[in-house]
């Protein structure tokens, strides 16, 4: 079994937010909370470490008392940029991301994404759910060897910017999750009403 404390978890708040208007989307309330901090506060039991990786207001993020890494990067290029920099800041064997706009994820997401990662000899173990009666990757819920840094330097610099793409090139195993609901995110000010509600 990956010990906790061989598992960074960085939360994803590094986005333009620009379907939500183009506010800072891991900053917006859910239920007096900030999207963000709700995630990291339930990321943290799941791992040994925790950073949140975000490109403006960083004092903001900074109160929440763990270390923030703005993109590794240039102008919003994406999740594959917050892996990045994620990464590059990592002193554990794994790193696992969480977004910041999906704020009732698994409480055991981790230990199972570890577990098939171990069982498989995987390098990256990314969640899956059913959604519209197919089982389908949610990629930014990516357990990942920091060892990997190196591969994703090289794609980037090359222009690469799809996770799935990149995940390909390696060792990579979907685990099923069966409640879609845990996966639901907040991509609009409308979605992010729904959650208060969920």
């Amino acid at each position: 079994m990956i010990a906790p404390d061989e598992v960074t978890g960085l939360v994803l708040a590094g986005g333009r937010g620009s379907r939500m208007g183009g506010v800072d989307k891991g900053l917006q309330l859910h239920r007096g909370v900030p999207l963000a901090l709700h995630a990291m506060l339930r990321l943290a039991p799941q791992v040994g470490h925790v950073m949140i990786n975000a490109n403006r207001n960083l004092g903001a993020y900074e109160s929440f008392g763990v270390p923030v890494w703005p993109d590794a990067l240039p102008d919003f290029a994406g999740p594959l940029a917050g892996f990045l920099a994620g990464l590059e800041h990592c002193e554990t064997p794994w790193l696992v991301t969480v977004p910041c706009d999906t704020p009732d994820f698994p409480l055991d997401l981790v230990e199972r994404l570890g577990r098939h990662a171990e069982a498989e000899d995987a390098e990256i173990a990314l969640a899956a759910c059913p959604q519209d009666g197919v089982q389908r990757a949610q990629p930014v819920f990516c357990l990942m060897r920091a060892s990997l840094l190196e591969s994703l330097v090289r794609y980037t610099h090359g222009g690469g910017r799809k996770i799935d793409r990149w995940t390909a090139m390696h060792r990579a195993v979907e685990v099923p999750f069966d409640d879609p609901r845990a996966f639901f995110n907040a991509n609009t000010l409308a979605e992010l009403q729904r959650l208060q509600h969920g």
